[in-house]
C-alpha cells in the first residue's frame, strides 16, 4: 500500500479534531467567562532510509538524509486563560475577576471545583451560590432582611442590617501556577491536577490575585473572527489530505491497469 494513503489519513483525523475543538468554541461564544481551547499536533515517527551525517565514501559525509514522514497526530488541547472582557450587568449578585484567580465552589460530592464565572444567586439559606446551587467556599450568608450588598475590590462581603453596616464574609480567590493544566468539568467549572499545580487561596486584590469587580460578568474569550480563519483553514487542510487519498488511489489504479 502507498505510505501516502495513511500518512494522509492522520492528516485528515487532526484536522477533524482541529474543527470539533473549533466548533465547542464557537458553541460557547456566549457563555459566561468561558476560555477557548486550541489544538496543537506533532509530525509522526519518520522511515529513516538515509541517515543524515552518514559517510557516503572514505572521507565524506552526506549533507542531508532521507528521512520520510508519516503524518501528523493530536499532541495537546490548551485552554487559553486570557481574560474576556467585562459585562456590565447592573445586578449586585454578580461578580468577575480582575486579573488572574478562580472562584471556589463546593461541589455536590464535598470537593472543591474552581471557576471564573461570578454569576450567582441567593439560596434558601441566604447563602450565595452558582447557577447549579453549589456555594462559594468560604461559604458566605447574607441575612436575611439584609439590604446594601456590596463586595469590594478586596472581596469584603458588606450589608446593612437594622441600618447599620456588618461585613458577613470575605470572598477567597485561588490561583494555579499552571492554569491550562486544569481539567475542564464543564459546568464552567475546573478541577485540579497534578499539572496545574496546588492551588494558591487567599484574599482578593493581594499577592498578585485579581480584584473583584461587582455588578459585572466576564465574557467568553472567544475570538469570532479568528475561529472562523481557523476554520476555513482547517476546512481546506482537510480537503487537501482527502485530494491525497484521491490521488493515491488513481496512481493504484493506474498500476493495476498495467498489462
Amino acid at each position: 500500500m502507498m505510505r501516502s494513503l495513511m500518512t494522509a489519513a492522520t492528516g485528515m483525523e487532526a484536522q477533524q479534531t482541529n474543527i470539533d475543538t473549533i466548533a465547542n468554541n464557537l458553541a460557547n461564544v456566549n457563555t459566561t467567562a468561558f476560555k477557548r481551547s486550541k489544538a496543537n499536533f506533532h509530525d509522526l515517527l519518520y522511515q529513516t532510509l538515509r541517515a543524515p551525517g552518514q559517510s557516503a565514501t572514505t572521507g565524506t559525509v552526506v549533507p542531508s538524509g532521507i528521512q520520510i514522514g508519516a503524518g501528523a497526530k493530536l499532541s495537546s488541547v490548551d485552554k487559553l486563560f486570557t481574560e474576556g472582557s467585562a459585562i456590565v450587568t447592573e445586578r449586585n449578585l454578580d461578580l468577575a475577576i480582575e486579573g488572574d484567580g478562580f472562584f471556589r465552589i463546593q461541589k455536590d460530592d464535598g470537593s472543591i471545583a474552581y471557576t471564573r464565572d461570578g454569576h450567582f444567586d441567593k439560596d434558601n439559606a441566604g447563602r450565595l451560590v452558582t447557577a447549579d446551587g453549589f456555594p462559594m467556599v468560604p461559604e458566605i450568608t447574607i441575612p436575611q432582611g439584609a439590604t446594601d450588598f456590596h463586595v469590594g475590590l478586596d472581596g469584603a462581603v458588606t450589608v446593612k442590617v437594622n441600618g447599620e453596616t456588618q461585613e458577613v464574609g470575605q470572598v477567597q480567590l485561588a490561583s494555579f501556577i499552571n492554569p491550562a493544566g486544569l481539567a475542564s468539568l464543564g459546568r464552567n467549572l475546573f478541577g485540579g491536577t497534578r499539572a496545574s499545580g496546588e492551588p494558591i487561596v487567599g484574599p482578593a486584590n493581594q499577592n498578585g490575585i485579581g480584584r473583584i469587580a461587582q455588578s459585572q460578568l466576564e465574557a467568553s474569550n472567544v475570538n469570532i473572527v479568528e475561529e472562523m480563519v481557523n476554520m476555513i483553514t482547517g476546512q481546506r487542510a482537510y480537503e487537501i489530505n482527502s485530494k491525497v487519498i484521491t490521488t493515491g488511489d488513481q496512481m493504484l489504479q493506474a498500476t493495476n491497469q498495467i498489462r
